[in-house]
């Protein structure tokens, strides 16, 4: 057994230490590493439990209508890179933090899931970059934004319907 690992170790380390992968796996590289997308190509191999599903593309309802009905019944929509809870870049996790000095009901969206929602929430609101913030249905900005309207307590006069709603549930 000893052999067959030495065996396989030389292989191995024969291979060239260049990034020879990325031949052999598709996908999008950011840097040294792989961007994680949950789009898989079509592979006779793949069963169709394991294959991603779009439920919007299986419906009527086009991307524009979801961006709309998120930020219409939602006071607070944030469109991040990952989930509020495990924010995937340092301007969502700002935004979040921010946010969350209010106490606010907080929805969100992540928008490394499906990059044809990532493009319909640029086109709905023309601003290029993430996270974007909608509060009362009204697009603010982003991270420097809301952080800035932080510091100067415009955010806190902007909130201050949802957090008295928030101290009269409780």
């Amino acid at each position: 057994m000893a052999r067959s690992l030495s065996m396989l170790l030389k292989s191995i380390s024969s291979l060239p230490a260049t990034n020879s992968l990325r031949t052999m796996v598709s996908g999008s590289f950011c840097g040294e590493g792989m961007r994680y997308s949950t789009t898989v190509p079509s592979d006779p191999d793949t069963h169709e439990d394991f294959r991603p599903t779009n439920k919007a593309a299986n419906s009527d309802i086009s991307l524009k209508d979801i961006v709309e009905q998120d930020i219409k019944e939602n006071p607070v929509m944030i469109y991040m890179k990952g989930v509020p809870d495990q924010p995937r870049c340092g301007f969502s996790s700002l935004a979040v933090r921010v946010l969350n000095e209010y106490n606010v009901p907080l929805s969100a969206r992540n928008i490394l899931e499906n990059q044809e929602l990532k493009n319909a929430v640029k086109t709905f609101s023309h601003w290029p970059t993430f996270p974007q913030i909608f509060i009362k249905g009204e697009f603010v900005g982003g991270s420097d934004i809301i952080l800035n309207m932080h510091q100067t307590g415009e955010l806190k006069e902007k909130l201050k319907d949802f957090t008295a709603e928030s101290k009269k549930e409780e």
